[in-house]
């Protein structure tokens, strides 16, 4: 599971990430071969073994960034003496701002999981359930106070993070709804699902999400 030596910092290896990430999306992971990468990339086949000794390094990394990346902007966003009411609010606006932006990512991290080792589905999936966790433990804390309207935490968690990723499935940039729309829509969704009375809300302000560098 661990990075290969050297790659972090390297243009090639970056490049070879974007071009991978581009072709398992387009193409799935199943299809896409390394002459293949290495032609996007524009280098000798046997350069990528510099980088990633096989295809399955190149996907792995791609989901570990991914979710990596994804816990640490919910860190940078989350305020950690919010209500419940307000945390999952904040909650919902931030994961779907923040894979809206990511179609290519947000597709390969839940259709290719299948396609991963072992040993490396068990990694991912720990990380995929610490992000989830966020989300659990916000659920529990409205439950317990009293906040929420909800039969097991752990359930509707599951359901609410269905509900929100399933955006990336028809969200197109340019349609009727812009995000903040979309973010207000399912905003209410959610706020009914645990027992809210929406409009009594008052959505957080959000934290801005940066690309990591």
């Amino acid at each position: 599971m661990a990075r290969p030596i050297g790659i972090k910092g390297s243009d090639t290896a970056n490049k070879i990430r974007n071009c991978s990430l581009h072709l398992f999306a387009q193409l799935g992971y199943a299809a896409v071969s390394m002459r293949m990468i290495a032609e996007a990339v524009g280098v000798q086949a046997a350069a990528l073994y510099n980088h990633f000794p096989t295809k399955q390094d190149i996907l792995c990394d791609l989901l570990q960034v991914h979710m990596q990346d994804l816990i640490d902007a919910w860190e940078r966003e989350r305020e950690k003496d919010e209500s419940p009411s307000a945390a999952l609010l904040r909650f919902t606006r931030f994961h779907i701002r923040y894979h809206i932006q990511r179609p290519d990512e947000v597709f390969i991290s839940y259709m290719e999981l299948r396609n991963l080792e072992p040993e490396n589905f068990s990694a991912i999936e720990n990380m995929r359930g610490r992000y989830e966790g966020y989300l659990r433990d916000i659920l529990s804390a409205g439950q317990t106070s009293g906040s929420f309207s909800i039969a097991d935490a752990p359930v509707t968690s599951m359901a609410v993070i269905s509900m929100l990723t399933g955006v990336n499935t028809w969200y197109r940039s340019g349609g009727r709804l812009d995000v903040e729309d979309i973010e207000e829509i399912y905003e209410g969704l959610v706020s009914r699902c645990v027992g809210l009375d929406h409009s009594s809300t008052v959505a957080p302000e959000p934290n801005k999400i940066e690309d990591p560098v």
